[in-house]
């Protein structure tokens, strides 16, 4: 019986066979990656430089932007060099950072949507307190709760993970590393028990987490509908509110199917397709959904590309629209 200690490296799932498709399995990686990068800098760029972007909304996007550059450099080179090169080795050791990084990255992000949740919620039932609830040291404190609770969780999830004894091969059935793939491995049946455990202490956690969103986001539709609507803050309210709930439907549904899917309908090929929909795609898609709805982050990466451009001496056809109708990132109210 082999153990964690004996083995070297792990085998990651090959994305295919022939060479035209590793290429463009690399080319779409590639292309997901580039977008990711892109918009999440964008973002980043925009609240840092962008005084009226200095609000508790905007200061949770910026760390939400974090999350999702974490999330997709710690999966995505792996499986580009794989499909690159027709290789699926990832030493031992790797594959323990890979874990843990997408474990804290991914826990991070969920705790960051469940504070944003208590943000808006603030800013439509309760605007007259909003600075009091949500002032500056708040929010710090708020964010490094999640980073300090997404790290703790990663850490205990990734040192009980290998400590487990694996018996059962090195074949991973992922592109990349991930906790139920790595327990199909092990050959301890008290160990996958204390494993089973902290899952469900997560579940709790995370079902928990879950009941907020939804007790938060009932409290918001029942502020809204209360409003006049020819006084126009109903659209107004729902226009904070619908970039945050499609960022979180898309993360909420794809995860939970991904986890919770009867084991009937489990196939190699939707476990993948799957695990692509949470784990790679809404780092690419979250900063799109976000400045679509959002005229005050539009302005401000339009007034930052046209400084780009202004200072690099490149002539600009367009100018920022500065004086539209933008949604304010403080109490609708």
């Amino acid at each position: 019986m082999s153990n964690s200690s004996s083995i070297s490296h792990f085998l990651l799932l090959a994305l295919a066979d022939t060479r035209q498709l590793q290429l463009l399995h690399f080319c779409f990686f590639l292309g997901i990656s580039l977008a990711a990068l892109l918009g999440n800098s964008l973002i980043i760029s925009a609240g840092a430089c962008g005084q009226h972007l200095h609000s508790p909304m905007f200061f949770f996007l910026l760390n939400l932007a974090l999350t999702d550059l974490g999330s997709i450099c710690t999966t995505v080179p792996k499986a580009m060099h794989n499909s690159l090169w027709g290789t699926s080795h990832i030493s031992y050791t790797g594959c323990a950072a890979q874990l843990f990084c997408f474990v804290f990255f991914i826990s991070a992000e969920y705790c960051l949507l469940t504070v944003m949740c208590y943000d808006r919620y603030v800013s439509i039932c309760k605007p007259l307190h909003y600075g009091t609830l949500l002032g500056s040291r708040a929010c710090a404190h708020m964010a490094a709760a999640a980073w300090a609770s997404a790290f703790l969780y990663a850490l205990l999830h990734t040192a009980n993970t290998f400590s487990l004894p694996l018996g059962q091969g090195n074949a991973l059935g992922q592109f990349f590393c991930e906790i139920p793939h790595i327990l199909k491995l092990s050959c301890s049946h008290s160990s996958s028990l204390r494993e089973l455990g902290l899952i469900w202490v997560s579940l709790s956690l995370v079902f928990g987490c879950f009941a907020f969103m939804v007790f938060s986001y009932v409290q918001i539709f029942r502020a809204v509908l209360r409003i006049p609507s020819e006084q126009g803050q109903r659209h107004k309210a729902f226009s904070t509110c619908l970039p945050h709930l499609a960022v979180l439907s898309l993360f909420l549904s794809t995860g939970f199917f991904a986890y919770l899917k009867p084991p009937s309908i489990s196939s190699p090929s939707l476990d993948l397709a799957l695990s692509l929909l949470y784990s790679v795609l809404p780092p690419a898609l979250n900063p799109l959904i976000y400045s679509l709805r959002n005229q005050e982050l539009k302005a401000a990466l339009r007034k930052m590309i046209t400084n780009v451009f202004r200072s690099s001496k490149v002539p600009v056809f367009f100018s920022p629209c500065l004086q539209c109708n933008s949604l304010q990132a403080q109490p609708v109210f």
